[in-house]
């Protein structure tokens, strides 16, 4: 289909989406949510599509969800205590958050310029998150009196241990890529000539790998809220699964034959 706010290409089993509204520094309001959320469906369905790259055009990846969209001042409300800022979250955020932790395939966010507000939320989505040396992430909810959302106060603790991620919510400060870096926030900090690059050639090595990917992923999703007796059951039905594959198969051969395996995705 046809985007107005976002781009979107697939080669070589890597799927491409870039933001591309820079006049706002790609301000994910409803409309660039809904594309998003469709452009990923799009990528989940295509089975040649075998690790997706999200990144931003222009001088930022995302500045966050615009406030009019959101329940902001002025919007008209049938509520008489007020507008319901959460409203937007229940409807279209929290529904295209879970679709990317539930996603068959690696995410790999390439962030350039500012992550802020739920667009901080969207770059730590990614399974491997590479940003470049200007980029910055910032949890700015608290400069206009809201709480940090699209998963966040999940995220950052469990990222970044309580501590960091207080100061982060509660001092609303801006966390360099270098400094991200260092508290284990994200995966590679590179300069940014080398942004995409790089993020490119982590999603090649992705788009390479077996089928049991996916499952990998989710395994490694599924431990932050699992119990250790839970998770070895899941690696157990993942384990299952994986070795009923063609890919787990070649694998298999690949190793008794002493050479590089060549997956499928299957």
């Amino acid at each position: 289909m046809a985007y107005t706010k976002l781009k979107t290409s697939v080669a070589d089993g890597i799927g491409v989406v870039t933001l591309t509204d820079p006049a706002t520094l790609n301000a994910a309001g409803l409309d660039l949510m809904d594309e998003l959320s469709q452009a990923f469906k799009a990528m989940a369905a295509d089975s040649s599509v075998r690790c997706v790259v999200l990144t931003g055009e222009g001088r930022g990846f995302c500045s966050g969800a615009n406030l009019s969209g959101r329940g902001g001042p002025g919007v008209p409300s049938p509520d008489p205590e007020g507008p319901d800022s959460g409203g937007a979250l229940e409807t279209v955020y929290n529904p295209f958050m879970q679709l990317i932790r539930s996603f068959p395939v690696p995410v790999v966010t390439a962030v350039n310029g500012v992550a802020a507000g739920v667009g901080c939320s969207l770059a730590l989505m990614g399974d491997i998150i590479v940003a470049s040396e200007s980029a910055y992430f910032l949890q700015a909810f608290r400069r206009i009196g809201l709480v940090p959302d699209g998963g966040s106060t999940y995220l950052l603790p469990r990222l970044i241990g309580k501590a960091r991620a207080m100061e982060m919510a509660l001092l609303g400060d801006r966390v360099p890529a270098k400094t991200a870096l260092e508290w284990g926030l994200i995966n590679r900090c590179v300069p940014d000539a080398e942004l995409m690059s790089t993020a490119m050639e982590l999603a090649k090595a992705l788009a390479i790998g077996p089928k049991s990917m996916g499952s990998i992923r989710s395994l490694i999703w599924e431990s932050l809220d699992s119990t250790w007796s839970e998770q070895l059951h899941a690696e157990r039905v993942a384990q299952k699964f994986a070795g009923r594959t063609e890919d787990s198969r070649e694998g298999v051969m690949a190793f008794l034959q002493k050479r590089p395996a060549e997956f499928k995705g299957r």
